[in-house]
């Protein structure tokens, strides 16, 4: 009995470690990206997953219009956004 336990108590272990160093830390992050998307307001400077920087220029439930540096207006899903340059105080 004791000898099963210790062969099975390495891969416990394993597993214990695998989860605290990769998948909490993922889970953490797709959390604060999902709360960052929830949260976009008109006026964000933003950046997308392509790339591209622009302002916000309206929000609705599932899509953002964004403005680009030459005034053109793009429509991108809220998931698109990768991270918030500067935030709208307003």
């Amino acid at each position: 009995m004791n000898a099963a336990i210790a062969n099975l108590l390495p891969i416990v272990l394993f597993f214990v470690i695998f989860y605290f160093l990769l998948i909490r830390p993922q889970q953490k992050r797709q959390r604060a990206i999902q709360q960052m998307q929830a949260s976009l307001k008109k006026g964000d400077k933003i950046v997308t997953i392509g790339g591209l920087h622009g302002i916000i220029d309206s929000v609705d439930e599932d899509k953002i219009i964004v403005r680009a540096g030459d005034g053109t207006r793009l429509t991108f899903d809220r998931t698109a956004v990768r991270e918030v340059v500067a935030e709208n105080k307003a």
